[in-house]
């Protein structure tokens, strides 16, 4: 790869991006090289880097890269920053964006958040995926968490996996610990996201979420959906509720009308710059 390639750093709550553009100049990036992207000590750092590129069915394709170099299908927190970006270039405040997992509907509001229709959450084991079937995936008991006192988990799609155990206290459990276990766990042919969940109130919930291939982060989007379904599911609160993460708050409304999830929050760019050259350079060949 040759030239210079800009980025804007971006996040929404925290969790933060490097947003490349390339809808004009393809961009083919390896594993390694996110990997040295996204790296806190010698790169520029984030949780994921996203490429916007073209698309034939929405006003751009926004492909997601989490830390670790793998691709994944969803990021709630990345598609406000990225339809924050395309309403400030075409003028109107609706767009469309594809991803790997769907198309998604976005509109920047006038208070300056952004929501995103993240469309139906999916619940059947093989949607999720699970490696095994369950009849209901409300609340799953996994033998390896007995020990962890989280009890029950409860499982959801929303454009990735996701594990969510209720608790009375997020604080009291250490997801550094067992949520590198548990996104590895048999049961997740895909891994998962492991969140901790705690009902405030009937409109209100706080979340913790380790990502996969990304570790604990201050927001994931795709989780506070999915925790917020997964409370309506178990008759924990309504369809429409604040969810408070460690980078602040998201609004979720789960639709009646056609179950789809809103998800309404805020953004910001924090900078704008080069990648240096060093970090996209193909990995060395290994000898064996």
């Amino acid at each position: 790869m040759t030239g210079s390639t800009s980025f804007r750093k971006m996040n929404g709550l925290g969790n933060d991006f490097v947003v490349l553009d390339a809808r004009v100049h393809p961009l083919a990036l390896k594993a390694a090289q996110i990997a040295a992207i996204a790296d806190r000590s010698r790169g520029i750092g984030c949780d994921q880097v996203i490429a916007l590129e073209p698309s034939d069915y929405a006003d751009v394709f926004m492909r997601i890269w989490n830390a670790d170099g793998g691709e994944v299908g969803a990021c709630g927190n990345a598609a406000r920053c990225v339809a924050a970006l395309l309403v400030a270039e075409r003028g109107s405040p609706h767009v469309s964006i594809e991803t790997e997992s769907g198309l998604l509907a976005a509109t920047v509001n006038k208070d300056g958040s952004v929501t995103i229709d993240m469309g139906a959450p999916r619940f059947n084991w093989n949607e999720i995926p699970l490696s095994q079937k369950f009849h209901d995936t409300q609340a799953v008991e996994l033998p390896q968490c007995g020990d962890l006192g989280v009890g029950a988990a409860s499982m959801v799609n929303v454009g990735n996996p996701h594990c969510i155990f209720f608790v009375e206290n997020i604080e009291a459990h250490d997801l550094a610990r067992f949520g590198p276990m548990l996104e590895h766990h048999p049961l997740f042919p895909e891994r998962a996201n492991i969140s901790l969940a705690h009902v405030t109130g009937p409109d209100s919930l706080r979340l913790r979420t380790w990502e996969r291939g990304a570790g604990l982060t201050k927001a994931c989007g795709t989780a506070a959906c999915a925790a917020a379904v997964a409370a309506v599911r178990r008759g924990l609160t309504g369809r429409h509720m604040k969810v408070t993460l460690p980078g602040g708050d998201l609004v979720i409304d789960w639709r009646d009308a056609d179950d789809h999830i809103l998800m309404t929050g805020p953004f910001a760019l924090d900078y704008q710059g080069t990648i240096p050259p060093e970090l996209l350079q193909p990995a060395p060949a290994t000898s064996g």
